[in-house]
């Protein structure tokens, strides 16, 4: 009987992740990545411990780092980078590799990866590596707090405002190739559309954040905002908007309409058609911005000077 291979080869959002949960897991646990036992007979046995399963990926984590494109990293892609270059893990066939403390020869795989475990752990103890959830959370509000002051500004801007609230995909099968920069490039060229693009016309605003999911990988949140007194069809507006997409990333994409069913958020809809005198709306308006920037789905990687969230110009 032939064994089945449970190998797959994973994203580069899926694998950004991965390193977070192993991170994750190091911090949350004392164990090594795996425990050695002596059998009756003298052999050495390997025994998994809860932090076993996170090294299934482990040549695709190192490769992550491959240097193609420079990148800022989040804190717990951070140490790990820190910690391979620490004790020089090597790639080998039987599994990635380090030398012992006094660099005369190689030890195993196993016992590689509990060097690179108490590395991870020793660096998220110190200073440079320690978690920061406060700045991640202050960033996040910062950002909420200028999307809404934001969408206040526009929506002012005319009588009625029209809102679409649309996400922007890419397929599974896509998922597998796709990097960070392809979407930063197929986001510009969504964009540069506004200019040129008569689905635009009326348009008075617009809000896109790159995001990263651990379900659909790398993906947009979008809202758009189209003079009220000029765009009506709100629905047929994201449709038309959501097949752009489609048609700019090659098919590999697909989008999401919230305007196709607004009807669930009940009296808590903030998107469609605004007007300008009902302030009490503004709320709800605020409620689907914020979602725009949520801190669960920030971006792990992204390349040095990328715009993740970027606005139109207010005139």
């Amino acid at each position: 009987m032939t064994k089945r291979n449970t190998y797959t080869y994973l994203s580069q959002s899926d694998i950004a992740i991965q390193i977070e949960r192993l991170v994750q897991a190091i911090e949350q646990h004392d164990s090594p990545a795996f425990r050695f036992k002596q059998t009756r007979a003298g052999y050495e046995r390997v025994e998994e411990t809860r932090l076993s399963r996170y090294f299934t990926h482990i040549r695709q984590m190192m490769d992550l780092f491959d240097d193609r494109v420079e990148y800022r990293y989040s804190e717990h892609l951070q140490a790990f980078r820190q910690a391979i270059q620490d004790i020089g893990l090597e790639h080998r066939p039987t599994g990635p590799v380090c030398l012992n403390e006094e660099g005369t020869t190689y030890l195993d795989h196993h016992r590689s990866m509990n060097v690179l475990v108490a590395r991870i752990r020793h660096l998220r103890r110190t200073r440079d590596y320690r978690p920061n959830a406060n700045d991640l959370s202050y960033r996040a509000k910062q950002q909420e707090f200028h999307v809404c002051d934001y969408s206040d500004a526009v929506v002012d801007r005319y009588s009625r405002t029209n809102i679409i609230r649309i996400d922007l995909y890419y397929r599974q099968e896509a998922q597998v190739r796709l990097r960070v920069e392809h979407v930063l490039d197929d986001l510009d060229r969504l964009i540069a559309e506004h200019e040129r693009n008569p689905i635009f016309d009326h348009l008075t605003g617009y809000i896109c954040a790159l995001e990263q999911g651990e379900d659909r990988g790398y993906h947009v949140h979008a809202a758009y905002f189209f003079n009220g007194n000029q765009v009506r069809g709100d629905v047929y507006k994201a449709q038309q908007i959501g097949e752009l997409w489609v048609r700019i990333t090659r098919g590999q994409g697909y989008f999401n309409s919230c305007n196709h069913d607004k009807e669930k958020y009940g009296d808590e809809c903030g998107i469609g058609m605004i007007l300008r005198s009902e302030r009490a709306i503004r709320a709800n308006v605020h409620r689907a911005m914020r979602y725009l920037v949520k801190d669960a789905q920030q971006l792990r990687l992204k390349p040095l000077r990328a715009k993740c969230l970027r606005k139109g110009l207010l005139r």
